[in-house]
């Protein structure tokens, strides 16, 4: 059940497209892995959501991004996270989970899942998180058809559904920029509307493989390249749109708090709440955010007026009017 309010007419594909048309680059997007962390993306004002495999893994099933959570588990929780939110969700397609029959598959669940595009990488099956050591990349033909066959697949469902290229080919095992540049030719070819280049490792690369496509929205994940780089830096390369992983920065702030907390209690969460980073704000305010004013407004349509007297002859810290 739906209870947010839509704020974008239409599909969130042909949103997506508009996006990247018309808005000014870079796109600062949010990335994460729950309906939650989207909840929070949008109801700050961001406009794109990227779901992250890796984040996903850890989250939902507690595994490493090493192949092993399956399609159904990452659909199921797709859906959830598009059904959540009223923004464009560019989800993780990982390796489109085995061959071209696989990816087929695949693109199919998840652009019924509701998302607005996605990558597809260019590792071996089972892959791992293109941030770790011992990657793999398959043969440019074997990856150049799973392209095509997501292309095909989506010009089915949705033509305007954004098919991003993702080549983890910097950091694999024999890598190069030369070879990326030689794997982002070969996937444009194919067909796909955009690149995501993993694993970079300075500017002077960045700005390589952005000259070398000009008019081809690139989103590059440049967490390995020192000093990181700054939204302007971004924006006077020419990226197209980078991401902040929202479910990072939570980690490492509920890993400091468990800390504290372990060796003071309550009296740790007591100064949490009381500190500049909690000020203002109420430990309900997830409630607010996944819906609960919704539900009162369902129940003002549709149920008799004294059913709504609960809510003054009740007590609670949270009030959903």
């Amino acid at each position: 059940m739906h209870l947010r309010p839509k704020v974008i007419e239409g599909r969130m594909s042909t949103e997506l497209r508009r996006q990247l048309r018309e808005e000014a680059r870079p796109i600062c997007a949010i990335s994460g892995a729950t309906p939650h962390h989207a909840q929070l993306a949008e109801a700050a004002g961001f406009r794109l959501f990227f779901h992250s495999g890796s984040q996903a893994a850890a989250t939902i099933v507690g595994l490493p991004d090493a192949g092993l959570m399956t399609l159904t588990e990452a659909v199921d929780n797709l859906r959830r996270i598009c059904q959540s939110v009223s923004i464009p969700v560019v989800a993780d397609c990982e390796t489109g989970f085995g061959n071209v029959i696989n990816t087929t598959r695949a693109v199919h669940e998840f652009i019924t899942a509701g998302v607005a595009g996605f990558f597809l990488e260019d590792q071996v099956f089972p892959k791992r998180c293109g941030f770790t050591a011992g990657v793999e990349v398959v043969p440019i033909p074997e990856a150049v058809g799973k392209y095509r066959a997501a292309v095909a697949e989506r010009d089915k469902l949705d033509p305007d559904v954004v098919v991003i290229a993702r080549t983890d080919s910097r950091a694999a095992v024999g890598g190069s920029v030369d070879e990326v540049l030689r794997r982002c030719d070969a996937y444009l070819t194919a067909g796909v509307d955009m690149l995501m280049i993993v694993a970079l490792q300075t500017r002077e690369e960045m700005r390589r493989v952005l000259e070398a496509f000009p008019g081809t929205p690139i989103y590059i994940n440049a967490g390995a390249v020192r000093p990181l780089l700054s939204h302007a830096e971004y924006a006077e390369m020419g990226v197209a749109t980078y991401n902040i992983s929202v479910a990072k920065v939570a980690q490492i702030m509920m890993e400091r708090f468990l800390e504290d907390c372990r060796k003071r209690g309550a009296d740790a969460f007591n100064d949490f709440m009381a500190s500049e980073t909690a000020t203002g704000r109420t430990t309900l305010g997830y409630l607010s955010l996944t819906g609960f004013p919704a539900v009162v407004e369902i129940e003002r349509a549709f149920l008799p007026e004294d059913a709504l007297a609960k809510y003054d002859k009740s007590i609670g810290e949270y009030d959903p009017r």
